[in-house]
Parts: C-alpha cells; structure tokens; sequence
C-alpha cells in the first residue's frame, strides 16, 4: 500500500494540537484554543474525506478546504505566539509541520488540476 505521507502528518499535527488546546485550556484560554482546535482536526477530517470523494473535482474540493484551514491554523498559531500563550519552543515545530502540510495541498491539488485538463 502507498505510503500517505498528507494523511500522517495531518494526523500527527491534529493531535498535536489537541494537546496544545488542553494546556491552553489550563492557563484559562478558551477562545483561541477553541479555534485552533476545530481548524486543525478539520484539516485532518477533509484530507481523509478526499480519500473517498467523488471524483477528482469533489477530491479537489476536500483538499482545498483543507488548504483553507491549515492557512487559518497557522494564523491561530501565529496568534498564540504573540499573545505570548505559547514559546517558540512550542510554536516552531508546529508551525513547521503546518507549512509543510499547506505545502504538500498546494502540490496535490496543482498536480490533480493539472491532470484534469489533459
């Protein structure tokens, strides 16, 4: 079986923030550990609903949403930083593993538009 490479980081960053909202949550912020949470795990639901879409325009559809909100995640990320909720310790894999899934979407939904005009 090919190697999901999207489907896995997009797993592990989800979790990952998952667990970055609980402590958020015990220093009492809620808003944005509210936000940040529905972004992230929305990122990881749509590319895993791209697997099972309804040809390639419905599939293009599940990644760009995804696109959508990893942009939004790493606004959210941003946001932590400088409201000092978060280190850079903290900040800079996350938002390293984020670019790097908002990369691998621009590139599979490039390549699958790409394929469709040929």
């Amino acid at each position: 079986m090919k190697e999901d490479k999207l489907g896995t980081l997009s797993m592990e960053f989800s979790v990952e923030i998952l667990k970055l909202t609980k402590e958020l949550r015990a220093k009492k912020e809620n808003v944005i550990s509210n936000q940040i949470g529905r972004s992230a795990t929305s990122i990881c639901a749509n590319i895993a609903e791209s697997k099972y879409a309804h040809g390639r325009a419905d599939f293009i559809a599940k990644l760009e949403i995804a696109l959508k909100e990893t942009n939004e995640t790493s606004k959210w990320l941003e946001m932590l930083l400088k409201s000092d909720y978060v280190t850079e310790d903290i900040y800079n894999p996350l938002n390293k593993k984020c670019s790097t899934i908002l990369f691998l979407l621009v590139i599979s939904i490039k390549t699958t538009k790409s394929n469709m005009q040929k």
